[in-house]
């Protein structure tokens, strides 16, 4: 019983528009986009790079399972017009339903084939 209660207010809170956002999915591979609401979060995260410690920025998101069953690195997030890629393995919480994912910038290959 108590997964059906997880589920309810998850879905609650990714239908709620002051919480979720409305983006685009693709899976990699796949040429269909589907529309999906998703949570964004930007924390700062710490890089170092030689003796430097930098100050990045970064995009985070959490998305239904249920939404996107098979999340996996390589699929795109079209969010405001803005394309982001995820990247490495996307985290599942305890309860399996909600994936957090780490996407970067996306840029297109120049030497790709444009109809992929």
């Amino acid at each position: 019983m108590l997964p059906d209660a997880f589920s309810t207010v998850i879905n609650l809170l990714f239908e709620d528009p002051h919480l979720s956002v409305p983006v685009l999915y693709l899976q990699s591979g796949n040429g269909s986009e589907q529309a999906v609401r998703v949570m964004r979060r930007g924390p700062d995260q710490l890089v170092e790079f030689g003796a430097a410690r930098l100050v990045s920025d970064s995009v985070v998101l959490d998305v239904r399972v249920s939404d996107c069953p098979e999340l996996a690195a390589g699929d795109r997030f079209e969010i405001a017009g803005e394309i982001f890629v995820v990247q490495g393995a996307p985290q599942r919480d305890r309860e399996r339903l909600v994936w957090t994912v780490e996407l970067l910038p996306w840029w297109p290959d120049p030497h790709a084939d444009p109809a992929s």
